[in-house]
């Protein structure tokens, strides 16, 4: 029981001393986390496709509502393929499938000159006898933003 009070005591000194220093509510303790940082997404295509599907639609939109009014540095997309057909044939695929999410961004209003569109094609992908890669078929969406000075 003694011990029970000793810590009920030393909670009251704890919040005692809180009530000093002059915070008047929450928000004077805590602030919101920004939502202009740095930020990663996919987009996942059908195989052998390049057009976006509903849900990647989606998930660029969200993710431009999200960065509004944030200052948009760089933004690279890489697109990427699975190791099914040619080399050559997946080189243009995954550079089709970068295109198509940057003009996508574009027109969710984010500015054209801050985007590095790349592909890399089937490179480092590895074809397993009939097995279908869904996890290759992807854009990659790296965002620099900071909020604005």
């Amino acid at each position: 029981m003694k011990r029970s009070i000793v810590l009920l005591g030393l909670a009251a000194v704890a919040v005692s001393g809180c009530a000093m220093t002059g915070f008047k509510n929450r928000s004077d303790l805590v602030a919101e986390p920004s939502a202009c940082t740095a930020k990663r997404f996919e987009v996942y295509f059908a195989d052998s496709e390049a057009r976006l599907t509903e849900s990647a639609r989606q998930a660029i939109g969200m993710t431009a509502a999200q960065l509004q009014g944030c200052e948009i540095r760089k933004v690279q997309v890489v697109g990427l393929s699975d190791a099914r057909g040619g080399a050559e044939a997946n080189q243009s695929l995954s550079e089709r499938r970068a295109v198509a999410v940057a003009e996508a961004l574009t027109a969710a209003g984010w500015p054209a000159p801050v985007f590095d569109v790349d592909a890399v094609g089937d490179t480092g992908a590895v074809a397993d006898s009939g097995v279908r890669e869904p996890m290759r078929r992807r854009t990659e969406v790296l965002i620099d933003a900071a909020p604005r000075s």
